[in-house]
């Protein structure tokens, strides 16, 4: 499937000023740079000497930037600890411009931090600190009043779910009714624990792993991918499904009965960090401004083919997005 340069131009130049809600799981990535040149005498394992460090908001946050990159208006809204993290996260959403009003407190648990080390673009080690114990139902409650005042001005929601207790069953279900009232278009990047609850959703993102794990049929061609993709539509009673196949693109199946193939536009490949954030936002944004399931494919596609050229956890910005689609679609004028 195509897009002509004109109509994808006209769709990208019309992102921006949407109000778009993003819950799930906060969490701070944090890198540690530096080079290796021998292996430790104490272990067969690399010594990195580190030559520097930074940290990024990731999770529902990376979603967040991803929509604020592409000019629209996110409201973020997720859960974090007591504790130093959470003023380092805080302060750097406040330096993205990103509003941290929905960003709940948690002083029973820890703010969620993933560290990689990086030597010579390549990633090391992760180490994670975490608790994946459900969030109270009092949570709940703050973030669906939250939501229940910018109710007639989002243009649409994104469930971001890492696992990491803050979509619980029961929030799921509320979020879900609450779009189907308020007619709010929602998008889930799902996580394998919940799959089964993701019903009526209007696009849910899986990976052809996650996608073939929730069905119980492993995607080997396009066979398997075509039962996996109309299987689970069918049993969600979702409007769509966005499975995305890494070197091999992406495949969208609609309620509607279109099924398209879209080959993947990334010219190289650093790391996939946070590329599945790039597509859900860019997707969302993408039909908030005006675009159709399949259009907002195409565009979600060419989103990510921007970031993982990039090394980290990375956002799509409006220009980039732009300047990568007249190359794709414009003959590399």
């Amino acid at each position: 499937m195509t897009v002509s340069e004109e109509r994808g131009l006209a769709i990208i130049d019309n992102l921006g000023g949407h109000e778009i809600a993003v819950v799930g799981d906060l969490m701070l990535d944090e890198y540690l740079w530096g080079a290796v040149d021998r292996i430790s005498p104490e272990a067969p394992v690399p010594v990195v000497s580190l030559t520097g460090e930074s940290s990024t908001p990731g999770g529902a946050a990376n979603v967040a930037g991803n929509i604020l990159g592409l000019a629209d208006k996110p409201l973020l809204i997720g859960v974090v600890g007591n504790d130093n993290y959470a003023a380092i996260f805080d302060w750097l959403l406040k330096e993205k411009g990103i509003d941290t009003a929905g960003v709940i407190t948690d002083p029973q648990r820890p703010t969620t931090v993933k560290t990689r080390i990086i030597a010579h673009n390549q990633q090391v080690v992760r180490a994670d600190r975490e608790v994946k114990r459900d969030i109270d139902p009092e949570l709940e409650d703050q973030i669906m009043a939250i939501l229940a005042g910018r109710a007639k001005s989002l243009k649409g929601l994104i469930i971001s779910d890492y696992g990491k207790g803050v979509i619980t069953v029961g929030l799921l279900e509320k979020l879900i009714a609450f779009c189907l009232k308020n007619d709010i278009f929602i998008a889930v990047d799902p996580k394998d624990t919940n799959f089964p609850r993701y019903k009526k959703v209007s696009v849910i993102t899986p990976n052809h792993h996650e996608a073939g794990f929730a069905y119980g049929l492993r995607i080997v061609d396009e066979e398997s991918l075509f039962t996996v993709g109309r299987g689970l539509l069918e049993r969600l009673e979702a409007r769509s499904i966005l499975i995305t196949r890494g070197e091999k693109g992406m495949a969208l199946f609609t309620a509607d009965g279109v099924v398209k193939l879209i080959p993947t536009v990334a010219r190289k490949v650093f790391d996939v960090t946070g590329a599945g954030d790039t597509v859900i936002a860019s997707f969302v944004s993408a039909v908030a401004a005006g675009a159709t399931l399949e259009e907002a494919t195409v565009i979600s596609n060419q989103a990510a083919g921007v970031v993982v050229g990039e090394v980290g956890t990375a956002t799509i910005a409006k220009p980039a997005l732009r300047e990568a689609f007249i190359k794709t679609y414009g003959g590399g004028k």
